[in-house]
């Protein structure tokens, strides 16, 4: 075992024997039931386990333990536990879960554990062990990650296989019949000897008295007849209607608004603020100053609150960042590839410095990426009330168990003394997994004195004091034989720590300079087949604030490494598809879909004057994608007319809502690719809005085809992985258009 294996071992050990659990044995789905008392009831409704409710008039509640925000998740859960139920689909709603352990996504942290997904090795097996039970033990209820199915996959099926019993059980019992008799169809359990059926709602009160059995058995995939469907998600109606409600929805009995601005110099404080003048405004209740950094005007209306607001001299202490700018930053990164300090080894394979300085013929190149926002639809928001001791939150997150522990916090309460609801979330992309809009709207909440009061951070503010996707810098340096194969790999990627100012934010005790996995994958798991490999990273510390954006690492290692990839197989000689395959021979799951993706674009055919195609392949969150992008140049700007997209992701949920996942990655990306770009200028982000951070319009909207491999295999992620080849594949095209190389992003011709 080599030393930082060793390490990671160790701290992976020193962890679990710290929370007392074992390692070798991750939380099974059964431990996961929970029982009648995990999921609340109200009402007639009656809980089987902690994922199963019924009422008398036969509709099925299912818990969703992790927030919709667009992705589809509350249906595809709902669609594992009514499969294993046999209900009736049409009668199957959903309810967010609460915060409890069995929520907890144990998935999820198996996206920071630095091995490859093809990675079996001991090691390998004992942290994947290791971190689902520490995720377990710590209740750490979370969505992100593209996990949500891959952690309820054994779980949900579970809970309804498990409350299909109890109520044939119920049903046998009560006809005096044995339980293997008996059949259930779409909400029905019948006896086809007899004739005699009874609804799930007849059962309900019945079924609860029924012990669960151990013996419960998941259905053959054979047997599926939701499982795999095409499905219609259950929140479109209502956001169709309008009656849908997000966290900006939110308003409790006698609501007030609350308007911020913070200091527009990172890092920045408030140095003078005349609240005096502000709560002379009309409708204004209250005007102070929190967290040193902020000043936030309290009225009955947010329009008033936010005008009060704007109409304020407010002095800045601007600080150490006042000159900050953009170039400093590329300096620095620029200075850590070119510098002494080697980094942290993720990837080591052969002898890559040996092999580089003893071939004839070589490569090199350096690759860039920016700054990039989340700018999702629906503004930062949080609604708070502290009353009776008792302080209730409604706030969009994607950090439930950690929203209400820093609630608590906040407020001096126990986790207990915190209610904390999850409405629908107008977009998260990484965003909402932050704590500082649930900060700041119970630190208001406490002044307000019982009245609710909902905190709304303006666009400008949401733009301007995000936790960015990381501006990263990679050089690579490749050995080529005679025939331009590649035998050498040297990548050094240089950019910020996403755990290190994660953690310091959320979790501050924990924070560590240590090996960042999120900042490097995409990049150490190269799938090709190169005899000496060496992947470096650098950590440079900022004053950026960085966090995870959509795909995290991989959304800016993709670009480098695609890109890269396609240059060796241009200085080979050799088509771009070709040279990734021979690559890939030992990768059947890369060179599926490369080649799927392929074949269906037509590679090779004959296209429209002034176009080409490029390619990209990527494997993230358990799932390959290989995107081909169609593209021209018009008014000396890159035109993207079409993409196709493979992807396998195992066994496919909801086609639909994949086939959505996939449109959705390939827009937010190509968005990134064409435009996306966070700049500094005096400590101050320069972009405030849409106008000056472009996304793509209708009008510029290519054609996007989506192609799903068939598998067997367990279920991957879908939210994300559709992300990382966009770029490279559309900077692959430009290249066989125009001849130029374009290495960094924004493409820009």
């Amino acid at each position: 075992m080599k030393r930082r294996g060793f390490l990671i071992a160790g701290g992976l050990l020193g962890g679990g024997v710290l929370l007392g659990v074992s390692l070798t044995t991750p939380p099974s789905a059964r431990s996961r039931l929970g029982d009648k008392h995990s999921f609340p009831t109200s009402g007639e409704q009656v809980a089987l386990n902690g994922w199963v409710k019924i009422m008398p008039d036969g509709r099925v509640i299912v818990a969703s333990p992790r927030a919709e925000m667009g992705q589809g998740v509350h249906t595809a859960l709902a669609m594992l536990v009514a499969e294993e139920m046999d209900a009736d689909w049409a009668s199957v709603s959903t309810e967010q879960a609460p915060v409890a352990q069995i929520y907890a996504n144990t998935a999820l942290l198996l996206n920071v554990l630095p091995f490859a997904s093809d990675d079996d090795n001991l090691l390998a097996r004992i942290a994947r062990r290791s971190v689902q039970k520490v995720g377990y033990a710590l209740s750490l209820q979370v969505t992100g990650g593209s996990s949500s199915v891959r952690d309820a996959w054994a779980p949900m099926r579970l809970a309804g296989a498990t409350a299909r019993a109890m109520l044939v059980d119920a049903a046998s019992q009560a006809w005096g019949v044995a339980a293997e008799t008996c059949r259930v169809r779409a909400g029905v359990v019948s006896h086809p000897a007899s004739g005699r059926s009874i609804g799930f709602g007849e059962l309900a009160a019945a079924t609860a008295k029924i012990a669960p059995r151990s013996d419960v058995k998941l259905k053959n995939p054979s047997e599926f007849r939701l499982i795999g469907k095409p499905t219609a998600r259950t929140d479109i109606p209502a956001k169709v209607n309008g009656s849908a409600e997000f966290g900006i929805d939110v308003k409790p009995g006698g609501l007030l608004f609350a308007a911020i601005r913070q200091c527009p110099v990172l890092g920045g404080k408030v140095l003078r603020f005349d609240a005096s003048a502000a709560k002379a405004a009309r409708g204004v209740a209250d005007a102070f100053v929190i967290q040193d950094q902020a000043v936030v005007v309290v009225a009955d209306r947010y329009w008033r609150a936010k005008s009060a607001l704007e109409a304020q001299n407010v002095e800045w202490d601007e600080g150490p960042n006042a000159k900050l700018d953009s170039a400093q930053i590329s300096a620095q990164l620029q200075a850590a590839l070119t510098g002494s300090d080697n980094g942290s080894g993720f990837r080591s394979q052969g002898d890559a410095d040996k092999a580089l300085s003893q071939a004839s013929r070589k490569l090199e190149a350096t690759y860039s990426a920016p700054f990039l926002a989340h700018a999702a639809m629906e503004p930062i928001n949080c609604t708070a009330q502290f009353k009776d001791g008792h302080l209730t939150v409604w706030c969009g997150t994607q950090v439930a168990s950690l929203a209400r522990w820093r609630a608590a916090k906040i407020a001096g309460l126990d986790s207990e003394q915190v209610t904390l609801h999850v409405p629908l979330l107008g977009g998260g992309f990484g965003r909402r997994l932050e704590l500082d809009m649930i900060e700041q709207a119970v630190l208001i909440a406490i002044r307000t004195k019982g009245q609710p009061v909902k905190l709304i951070w303006s666009r400008e503010e949401d733009m301007q004091h995000d936790m960015y996707r990381p501006a990263a810098m990679a050089s690579f340096a490749a050995a080529l034989d005679e025939q331009g194969q590649a035998l050498a790999w040297l990548n050094r990627v240089a950019a910020p720590s996403i755990g290190l100012s994660t953690t310091e934010r959320l979790l501050p005790a924990f924070a560590a300079d240590s090996p960042d996995k999120n900042q490097i994958e995409g990049a150490f798991d190269l799938p090709y087949a190169i005899p000496h490999l060496s992947v470096r990273q650098l950590r440079v510390k900022t004053p950026v604030p960085v966090g995870s954006w959509r795909s995290v690492g991989h959304s800016y290692n993709a670009f480098f490494t695609e890109g890269f990839i396609d240059e060796l197989a241009h200085a080979a000689g050799k088509g771009p598809l070709e040279y990734r395959r021979v690559l890939l021979a030992e990768k059947p799951r890369h060179r599926a879909v490369l080649e799927l993706a392929a074949a269906k674009a037509g590679w090779g055919q004959a296209l429209p004057a002034g176009r080409a195609l490029g390619i990209a392949v990527h494997e993230s969150f358990g799932s390959w994608c290989a995107q081909v992008a169609e593209v021209s140049v018009q008014d000396g700007q890159p035109r993207v007319h079409r993409v196709v997209c493979a992807i396998d992701c195992g066994v496919v949920v909801n086609p639909d809502t994949v086939e959505a996942q996939m449109q959705s990655a390939i827009v937010y990306g190509l968005s990134a690719a064409l435009f996306g770009e966070i700049t500094i200028k005096n400590g101050r982000i320069e972009q405030s809005n849409f106008p000056n951070y472009e996304v793509i319009r209708m009008a510029q909207m290519p054609v996007i085809e989506v192609h799903i491999l068939p598998s067997s295999a367990p279920p991957g992620g879908v939210g994300e992985p559709g992300t990382p080849p966009i770029a490279p594949a559309v900077a692959n095209a430009l290249f066989a258009l125009t001849g130029q190389r374009l290495r960094r992003l924004p493409l820009m011709l």
